[in-house]
């Protein structure tokens, strides 16, 4: 096996250093054959030789974040969701005193219906009766 075979089976492999792979491209410059391995060389001289012309280099300057329209933006939200609450408090304040009233209706309603039935206590006795003499215990007329 010749320099050259032993040089690109590393190269291949990767296995080769720096100066092998100076050695081995010297090597199949000025030896016949390996047409293959001298266009790839040749090519990879042509790349490493051109220059980019229009390459722009990202801006590695850190941007500064305007925070100005953040704080703006947290203060609109805030606003409206203080709106939004004190509205949805208001309106549970007034389910709460429409509820209150309703249950003070049903308390009058409940405290009227007790004295109504309280003044109809004594005539709770007259559905046990059944004729109107019993009620008034007529006498029936002797017959001499």
């Amino acid at each position: 096996m010749t320099r050259i075979e032993e040089l690109l089976e590393k190269y291949w492999a990767a296995e080769t250093s720096q100066s092998e792979e100076i050695e081995l491209r010297k090597l199949i410059l000025e030896s016949e054959g390996y047409q293959k391995e001298k266009n790839l060389f040749k090519a990879l001289n042509q790349f490493k030789a051109e220059e980019p012309k229009s390459l722009k280099l990202p801006n590695t300057q850190t941007r500064k974040l305007n925070t100005s329209w953040i704080s703006w933006a947290a203060s609109v939200t805030i606003l409206a969701g203080s709106f939004w609450g004190w509205r949805v408090y208001e309106q549970n304040q007034a389910e709460r005193a429409a509820y209150e009233e309703v249950m003070q209706a049903f308390s009058l309603i409940q405290s009227n219906i007790s004295k109504g039935q309280d003044q109809l206590m004594p005539l709770n006795d007259l559905k046990y009766l059944n004729t109107p003499n019993q009620l008034f215990q007529l006498e029936e007329p002797n017959s001499k």
